[in-house]
């Protein structure tokens, strides 16, 4: 299906995260990595999310109270957050907490690792990644970095498959 033109490479982006019940968006632009004419792709193997307070070396527990930091990552803007169908969900994690240290990350029903293996991985063929992070809680002492790390690689898809990857895209927009 796919045929490697780089090893794997790191992907980042932070967004601040200042108000409660608000989405905060940020994107990474794949121009670079993507072309239409070379039937080029980019081949996500993992998403990663760091969750950090107000600056690098500030604890979550320290600056938040009850609640949850939610963030995803789409390949398509939809100018919010999304349902775990929807086509266009690339990854998402989870940061609960509350007033006594009670800390957990989870991830929805979405993958954020896609396998080790050559073939595995979510090929993108847009021009850019969608991130999207709300700040849900009822105290809130200071803003909120989430650092997204997209682990991924170059590849060349087959016409067949390009095309395929497109439609589906294409279908996942409507």
């Amino acid at each position: 299906m796919a045929t490697k033109k780089t090893s794997m490479f790191t992907l980042t982006e932070r967004v601040t995260i200042t108000a409660i019940d608000t989405a905060t968006t940020a994107t990474i632009d794949l121009g670079s990595y993507v072309d239409v004419g070379d039937r080029q792709a980019l081949q996500v193997h993992s998403v990663d999310f760091i969750f950090q307070g107000a600056t690098a070396g500030t604890s979550l527990i320290d600056s938040l109270g009850n609640g949850q930091t939610i963030v995803q990552v789409t390949d398509l803007n939809r100018g919010g957050l999304v349902f775990a169908d929807d086509r266009a969900l690339v990854a998402s994690g989870v940061l609960s907490f509350d007033n006594d240290a009670y800390l957990t990350q989870a991830t929805d029903m979405f993958p954020d690792n896609y396998g080790k293996g050559s073939e595995d991985g979510r090929y993108v063929v847009n021009d850019q990644l969608y991130i999207t992070a709300l700040l849900d809680q009822s105290s809130f002492a200071a803003d909120v970095n989430v650092t997204v790390r997209v682990n991924a690689s170059i590849v060349s898809l087959t016409a067949k498959d390009f095309m395929a990857i497109a439609i589906q895209s294409t279908a996942a927009d409507n």
